[in-house]
């Protein structure tokens, strides 16, 4: 959701009832963060005022702990300033951050793509796991979501959630099934009206189905799944792209590659053939809870 993912977008999720997220490097320049955090909590404490009988979901910020991320410092200083609830880390878990995370009473989720990174996730320190699995949109692993929950499970039983393809909420009570705690949906909210994409990018995700996702290294040095219009668009032959360079680790600054990632390049998921309208979060949020209730009262 780099890019995507802005106060209004979590604002709405939170008030339908879901974590609502969003990375700190979406808050452009730097002092935005803190705008945006004030926002975000101010919005959410109103909501519990005015409905004391369901309160809000609590929030997240996405952090990049990759050396790359020369705010992430900043960034946190202000997550702890505003002791926001959950961190959800990527490339890379830190001891330093996770204990500092812990101490002003919020929690860390780390995304991981397989076993031997998910290991490593938990001797660091993390709370949870984030299974990010094959068909994930933008960075994604390469293991089926059966695989990596199962190979996790035998060894974790903490907090689980699971990533890849899931856009319905059929998926979200199969990712239940198969031992995750909660699901982790991404490509279905671009696809908003409250989302920060241009109106292309989310009536591609309509139009598109999974046989239109790639997945390349090009665009940031990482795995990643791509929409196929977007990178017809930029000028590229999406069957004959170069791998990318894990040490020229790019997040949308586009001084290495042909095309910005994320701008230009547009992450997506293989969940996106069930996404059939741009629509505000909350019926997005809706038709995920009523597609749970109906899936779960088939079995």
């Amino acid at each position: 959701m780099f890019i995507v993912s802005n106060p209004a977008l979590v604002i709405a999720q939170c008030t339908s009832g879901v974590v609502g997220s969003f990375p700190a490097l979406n808050a452009r320049p730097q002092p935005e963060l803190r705008a945006w955090l004030t926002e975000i909590t101010d919005a959410l404490a109103k909501h519990d005022a005015d409905n004391p009988n369901s309160p809000a979901a609590p929030f997240a910020v996405n952090q990049i702990v990759h050396r790359s991320n020369n705010r992430l410092e900043e960034d946190m200083a202000l997550c702890e300033e505003f002791e926001v609830p959950i961190i959800i880390t990527s490339l890379g878990a830190q001891p330093a951050v996770n204990e500092r995370v812990k101490a002003w009473g919020g929690i860390t989720l780390h995304d991981v793509i397989d076993d031997r990174f998910a290991r490593k996730a938990v001797e660091k320190g993390v709370d949870g796991l984030i299974c990010v699995a094959a068909g994930a949109g933008g960075h994604a692993g390469l293991a089926s979501p059966f695989a990596v929950v199962a190979e996790t499970r035998k060894w974790w039983d903490g907090p689980l959630l699971l990533s890849g393809s899931i856009a319905t909420g059929d998926a979200v009570l199969a990712a239940r099934a198969v031992g995750a705690d909660l699901a982790y949906v991404g490509s279905a909210f671009i696809a908003t009206d409250e989302a920060n994409a241009v109106s292309e990018y989310k009536e591609a995700i309509v139009e598109c189905s999974s046989k239109d996702i790639v997945l390349s290294s090009l665009f940031t040095g990482v795995k990643g799944n791509y929409l196929k219009p977007s990178i017809v668009n930029s000028g590229l032959d999406p069957d004959n792209l170069p791998e990318g360079d894990v040490t020229k680790m790019n997040f949308g600054s586009g001084d290495t590659n042909p095309a910005k990632a994320w701008k230009d390049i547009w992450g997506c998921g293989h969940g996106c053939g069930a996404i059939e309208e741009v629509a505000p979060a909350a019926e997005v949020v809706a038709r995920l809870k009523r597609e749970y209730a109906a899936a779960k009262a088939r079995l």
